[in-house]
């Protein structure tokens, strides 16, 4: 009696492992298909072990070399922009300084919305190495830490137009990095609470995120061509007004031409590069950042 119990029951339990896997592979075959449909690989599939995503030799030369180079070229213009403030403009100050207070402007604003704002789009694009979680709050810590920079620099640039009766908002430049700011808020926001906060309902919340991908993406990427447009603008106007400083020599004001030039240059190439990255279509992370064509 008792064996035969124990066989009904074993064979019971076969029974409902077999209708739990077949269950299980059901939703999970339907949810690869309605990932697949979206751009991406299937959900807890790393893109490593997609074999549709293996790379060869030359995929993986053009990923080191997009990482060397942008690297070089986010730190180059910081330092170029340093080096032109500290020894050609007169260095750093408060507002015991209007002018030097003033050159704080240009320092944190190219650390804030150029350096910072371009690890973080290409660390989330190119980062290969850790989960995609930890890759969403890398991409969140440089952009958090860009506020800081964004806001001294623009407190700079308003208490010295004050201190030196200027007027506000009177040019392009100052009208783009107004958008710029206010452009760049507005996606930290969306992007904290889309991309991060709604994980706690992950699986509600899917197609919702799965949305807002593209539009963050685009969007991201225009803000970063609006701070390089204002950089470059700004840097303009600046070599406008340097022109018609008598105190300054000839030879002075040809070197200053030079290197805003050079600076304008690298961030020219900064957007390029920052952009080929994003939108190539076998860039390292295109399984798990989604970026599609539209822009």
């Amino acid at each position: 009696m008792d064996s035969k119990v124990k066989t009904k029951a074993k064979d019971l339990w076969e029974k409902t492992n077999d209708v739990k896997e077949t269950i299980l592979k059901y939703f999970g075959r339907n949810r690869k298909e309605e990932n697949t449909r979206a751009g991406g690989t299937a959900i807890g599939q790393r893109y490593e072990e997609d074999p549709d995503n293996a790379w060869n030799c030359c995929s993986w030369c053009e990923y080191l070399l997009i990482i060397i180079l942008s690297t070089i070229l986010l730190v180059g213009v910081l330092v170029l922009t340093l080096f032109w403030v500290m020894f050609y403009r007169g260095g750093f100050a408060w507002s015991e300084s209007p002018l030097q207070q003033f050159n704080l402007h240009p320092i944190l604003m190219v650390a804030g919305f150029i350096t910072l704002s371009g690890f973080s789009i290409l660390l989330y694009r190119l980062c290969r190495c850790v989960k995609h979680i930890y890759v969403k709050v890398i991409h969140m810590f440089f952009h958090a830490a860009a506020i800081p920079c964004i806001a001294l620099g623009f407190l700079s640039v308003l208490d010295s137009h004050n201190a030196l009766q200027k007027q506000h908002f009177y040019s392009l430049h100052s009208w783009l990095g107004f958008v710029t700011m206010g452009m760049f808020v507005l996606q930290f926001v969306l992007g904290f609470f889309s991309f991060l906060v709604m994980l706690c309902c992950e699986n509600k919340t899917y197609s919702c995120r799965s949305a807002m991908v593209p539009i963050h993406a685009s969007l991201g990427l225009a803000n970063f061509w609006l701070a390089v447009a204002t950089a470059v603008t700004g840097l303009i106007e600046k070599e406008r007004e340097t022109s018609k400083d008598e105190n300054l020599s000839s030879e002075n004001r040809l070197i200053e031409h030079y290197i805003t030039s050079a600076i304008g240059i690298t961030l020219i190439l900064i957007g390029i590069i920052v952009t080929f990255a994003v939108r190539r279509t076998n860039s390292p992370a295109s399984a798990k950042v989604y970026v599609t064509e539209r822009i």
